[in-house]
């Protein structure tokens, strides 16, 4: 039985991208590593032109090329916006994503339809070991709004965490675990404080 942490030759073939979004750990000294970075920057790029239009339609076709899928004409977002990668990242109809928010995608974000993503949201769906020996090793959990979800200015979503259907986040709340369908969740660490 091969552990997540160790690889074998046959890992170091598989793509990186394809590992993390199989929600690998990518230890230090990948031999691939040097690919996220140089997708960081090609979406850097993309980033600085979507942060400087004003115009809808052309930042949701930059939008689009970051993410690689179509953003539908219906999602509004006020940049500028921050992601690491992109193509980790599926974008449903008629979402809301306000100012400053900062998605960091290796390990996967979905946003189904109807969702409503206030200022200064960060979706982290990457992090590093507890341990003091593996914290340089790269972890991650896929994170999953489903529709008609809200989540409130300032609040973070951590790795491995669903936002159920019609679920709040309150503003400032740090949510670690999942949130059930038609609840509310806020605090530090977020707890469900009401049911809908």
């Amino acid at each position: 039985m091969v552990n997540n942490t160790q690889y074998t030759m046959s890992d170091n073939k598989k793509d990186i991208f394809e590992r993390l979004r199989n929600g690998e750990t990518i230890l230090p000294g990948d031999p691939q590593a040097h690919n996220m970075l140089d997708a960081s920057y090609a979406t850097r790029k993309l980033l600085v032109q979507m942060n400087n239009s004003s115009t809808p339609a052309e930042i949701r076709a930059l939008l689009s090329r970051i993410t690689d899928s179509e953003i539908d004409e219906s999602t509004t977002v006020f940049t500028p916006l921050y992601i690491n990668y992109g193509k980790h990242t599926k974008i449903g109809k008629n979402v809301f994503i306000n100012f400053d928010c900062t998605f960091l995608d290796l390990g996967g974000i979905t946003i189904e339809n109807n969702v409503l993503i206030a200022p200064k949201v960060s979706l982290l769906s990457e992090g590093h070991p507890v341990s003091p020996a593996d914290r340089h090793s790269l972890t991650v959990g896929h994170i999953h709004i489903k529709k008609n979800a809200w989540i409130g200015a300032n609040a973070t979503i951590l790795p491995g965490v669903t936002i159920g259907e019609n679920a709040i986040v309150a503003a400032g709340a740090v949510v670690s675990k999942d949130v059930p369908d038609n609840s509310i969740a806020g605090g530090i660490p977020a707890k469900i404080i009401k049911t809908i």
